[in-house]
């Protein structure tokens, strides 16, 4: 397998693309939060609000193999703060998890957008909160501050550091 791994952004032209990957990261998540198929029993979700909501939309490649997505954007909704970013949702396919790929697209999306970030789990993701929490220190060098919150009834994780880009 290839090691070089790169993320572009992308725009609504790839909306198909993106609509595709969303239903594997859909069906993974439904674990955590109990989504059910449409009745044509696809994990669908509509991805055209998020081109018109000024969020950032990377595809990751690892050589020609898509390896997965982030979406970047604003975390008002989560802190009211602005300026704050936000990793509003990130994916990588199972073929390329746990080789230390997630944490380089991680770094990648970081550097591409330095300033103050957040970083959101549900609390009962326990490989996800592991993951974020390794690829935070790593990135930070332990410089982060982390807590528990109820959200609309469930435990989040919430990370905030900073990044200082490359």
């Amino acid at each position: 397998m290839s090691s070089d791994l790169f993320i572009s952004k992308i725009g609504p032209e790839s909306d198909v693309l993106l609509r595709n990957l969303f239903e594997h990261y859909i069906y993974d998540m439904s674990e955590w939060f109990e989504i059910d198929t449409d009745a044509d029993g696809r994990y669908a979700y509509d991805t055209s609000s998020l081109w018109v909501t000024g969020y950032g939309i990377y595809l990751a490649k690892v050589g020609d193999s898509i390896a997965g997505f982030a979406i970047a954007g604003p975390a008002d909704e989560w802190l009211g703060d602005t300026g704050v970013n936000d990793v509003h949702e990130f994916f990588i396919i199972r073929r390329f998890r746990r080789n230390g790929f997630g944490q380089r697209m991680a770094n990648l999306l970081w550097n591409e957008r330095p300033g103050e970030w957040l970083v959101r789990v549900l609390e009962s993701n326990t490989p996800a909160v592991l993951f974020w929490r390794t690829a935070i220190t790593s990135h930070t060098r332990g410089s982060y501050d982390e807590e528990g919150r109820i959200v609309k009834g469930r435990p989040w994780r919430f990370f905030r550091f900073v990044s200082h880009g490359i």
